[in-house]
C-alpha cells in the first residue's frame, strides 16, 4: 500500500510539473485534457442545458439536422437562404439612395453581413473545440448568454421568420403561376387562391424530404436558378433601355431633407432584410464534423453569387428606371398600362425560374419547424423511414404546409406583414446576436478594434431595426384600407413617387 501511495505521489508531482491532470488514483481528479494542450483552446462551457440522454434521444438533431454535408453543400444552403426573389427589389431600394450612396450601402451591408456570419461561424467553432457542438441557434444563444428566456426569445423570432418566409414563398409562387396562366389564357377564370392551393400541394410532396442534407441537390438547382433569372433580368433591362417605350430616366431624390432621410432609412432597412438569414447554425449543423473552417468556405461561395446577382440587378434596374423603379423590377418591365419592355419569352422564363426557386426557399426555411416537430414526435431508436416515424412526419409536415397555404390565400397582403417580421426578426438574429455572442465567447479587450467594431454594429443596426419596424408598421396601417381577405390580387400598397406624399397620407390618417 505504501509503495502504491508513494508511486501516486511521484506521479502527481510529475503531472503538476508538466501541467498534466489525468491521474486516476484515489483522491485525484477525473481524467481530463492535458493542461498544456488547452493553452490555445477556448475554456469549456460550464453550464449545459441538456443532458447526454436528451441529446441521444434528440430525433430532430439525428434525423432533420443530419451532419453529413461538405462545405459546398453549406454554400448551396446559404445561397438559397439569402439569394432569392427579394433581390428584385434592389432597384427600388436604390430609389431612396441614389447611385453613390446606393452602391455604398449595398457594399457595407454585404461586408457587415459576411462579417456577422463569419463571427457566428467562429462562435460555433469555438464551442465545438470546447467539446460542445451546437446545432441550433436557440441552444447556442441560451448556452452562451446563460439565460433560459433567451432560448424562447430566439425560438419565437426564428419561428416568426421561418413561418413568414414559408407563407410568403407560397404566396409569391402562386402569383407567379397566376402570371403565367394569365399570359397563356387572358380570359381564364382561375383565381389566385387556386394557384396557391396548387403550390401548397407541390410543397406538401417536397416537404417529405426527410433531412436538411437531402435538400443539397435542390439547393444547387436554386443557386443556378438565381443566377439564371438575374442574367435574364439584366438582359431584359438592357433591351428595355433601348426600346422606344423606355421610361425617361430620372435619378433625383426627394426635395425635402425630412422625406429624403426617411426614404434613405427605408431603403437601408430593405437592404438589411434582403441580406437576412437567421438559420446559419442550423445550416452549419448539416456539415460533417469537424465543421471548423468549412462554413467560411461556404460563405465565400455564397457571397460570390451575391456579388454577381445583387450588383447586376441593382445597377441595371436602377439605370433603366431610376426613381420610377417599382418594388419588383419585373413589374417595371411588365407595366399594367402598356406593352412589355422586353421580349415576353425572357420575362416568362424569369418568372418560371423565380417560381421554382421559391419552392426551394420555402423548403429551406421550413427545416427549423420540421426539426422541432421531429424532436417531439419521432423515436430516434426507430429507423428514419420506419412506420413509427414516417406516419407522424407525413401528417405533421402536411398540416404545416396546409397552414402556410391557408394563410397565404387568406392574407394576400402578407407582404406588408412580413416586412414588419423581417425588421423585427432578421436584425436581432443577423446583426446583433452574432456580435454579442462573439464578444462573450472570445472576450476581446474592450480597447481592441474588434470589440469596438462589434459594439458599433450592434448600436447602429439596433437603430436601423427600430426605424425599419416603425416604417413597416406605418405602411401596414396606411395600406390597411386596401386589404381584403381571400382577395384575388396581392396587395403591395401604393407606389408613391414622393415620400412627402406618404407623410401627408400618414398625417391625414392620424387627423381622421
Amino acid at each position: 500500500t505504501y509503495s502504491i501511495f508513494k508511486y501516486e505521489c511521484q506521479l502527481r508531482h510529475f503531472q503538476f510539473q508538466f501541467g498534466l491532470a489525468f491521474s486516476t488514483g484515489p483522491g485525484f481528479p477525473r481524467p481530463s485534457t492535458p493542461t498544456f494542450a488547452m493553452v490555445n483552446q477556448p475554456p469549456p462551457i460550464t453550464h449545459d442545458l441538456f443532458t447526454d440522454t436528451e441529446r441521444q434521444n434528440d430525433a430532430g438533431a439525428t434525423f432533420v439536422l443530419q451532419s453529413k454535408g461538405e462545405w459546398w453543400h453549406a454554400g448551396f444552403h446559404l445561397t438559397t437562404a439569402i439569394v432569392g426573389p427579394t433581390i428584385l427589389t434592389l432597384p427600388y431600394a436604390f430609389r431612396g439612395l441614389g447611385w453613390g450612396l446606393g452602391f455604398f450601402c449595398l457594399t457595407i451591408m454585404a461586408v457587415v453581413t459576411f462579417y456577422s456570419y463569419f463571427l457566428m461561424s467562429k462562435v460555433l467553432d469555438h464551442c465545438e473545440k470546447a467539446g460542445r457542438r451546437h446545432i441550433r441557434f436557440r441552444e447556442l444563444a441560451a448556452d452562451v448568454l446563460g439565460s433560459g428566456w433567451m432560448f424562447y426569445f430566439v425560438i419565437f423570432i426564428q419561428t416568426a421568420i421561418n413561418t413568414g418566409v414559408g407563407i410568403g414563398a407560397i404566396l409569391l409562387a402562386g402569383q407567379c403561376l397566376e402570371i403565367i396562366y394569365s399570359s397563356l389564357n387572358p380570359n381564364g377564370s382561375m383565381k389566385l387562391y387556386e394557384f396557391i392551393a396548387i403550390v401548397t400541394g407541390v410543397m406538401i410532396i417536397l416537404s417529405q424530404l426527410p433531412t436538411f442534407h437531402s435538400l443539397r441537390h435542390v439547393n444547387l438547382g436554386s443557386l443556378l436558378l438565381s443566377l439564371g433569372y438575374a442574367f435574364l433580368v439584366v438582359v431584359a433591362c438592357i433591351i428595355a433601355a433601348r426600346s422606344k417605350e423606355a421610361p425617361t430616366r430620372e435619378y433625383s431624390l426627394e426635395s425635402s431633407t425630412k422625406s429624403r432621410a426617411f426614404s434613405a432609412f427605408t431603403s437601408i432597412s430593405i437592404l438589411a432584410a434582403i441580406f437576412g438569414n437567421g438559420i446559419l447554425p442550423e445550416i452549419q449543423a448539416t456539415l460533417a464534423p469537424p465543421a471548423s473552417g468549412k462554413m467560411v468556405k461556404g460563405l465565400v461561395m455564397c457571397y460570390s453569387v451575391i456579388f454577381v446577382t445583387f450588383y447586376a440587378i441593382a445597377g441595371s434596374g436602377y439605370w433603366v428606371f431610376g426613381n420610377k423603379a417599382t418594388s419588383n423590377i419585373l413589374q417595371s418591365l411588365m407595366p399594367d398600362n402598356g406593352p412589355s419592355l422586353a421580349p415576353t419569352w425572357i420575362l416568362g422564363l424569369a418568372v418560371i425560374f423565380v417560381l421554382l426557386q421559391l419552392l426551394a426557399i420555402g423548403l429551406v426555411y421550413s427545416q427549423v419547424a420540421y426539426e422541432i416537430m421531429e424532436k417531439q414526435s419521432a423515436d430516434v431508436k426507430k429507423g428514419m423511414f420506419s412506420k413509427r416515424n414516417l406516419i407522424p412526419r407525413l401528417i405533421l409536415r402536411t398540416l404545416y404546409m396546409i397552414m402556410c397555404g391557408f394563410f397565404a390565400a387568406m392574407l394576400p397582403f402578407f407582404g406588408d406583414i412580413s416586412a414588419v417580421v423581417g425588421a423585427i426578426g432578421f436584425i436581432p438574429l443577423d446583426f446583433i446576436l452574432p456580435m454579442l455572442l462573439y464578444n462573450i465567447t472570445h472576450n476581446p479587450p474592450k480597447s481592441s478594434l474588434t470589440y469596438s467594431t462589434n459594439l458599433a454594429i450592434i448600436i447602429v443596426f439596433s437603430g436601423v431595426g427600430f426605424m425599419g419596424a416603425f416604417s413597416s408598421i406605418r405602411k401596414l396601417v396606411l395600406d390597411a384600407q386596401q386589404f381584403k381577405l381571400f382577395s384575388n390580387d396581392v396587395k403591395r400598397g401604393k407606389e408613391v413617387q414622393n415620400y412627402d406624399e406618404l407623410l401627408g397620407e400618414a398625417g391625414n390618417g392620424v387627423n381622421g
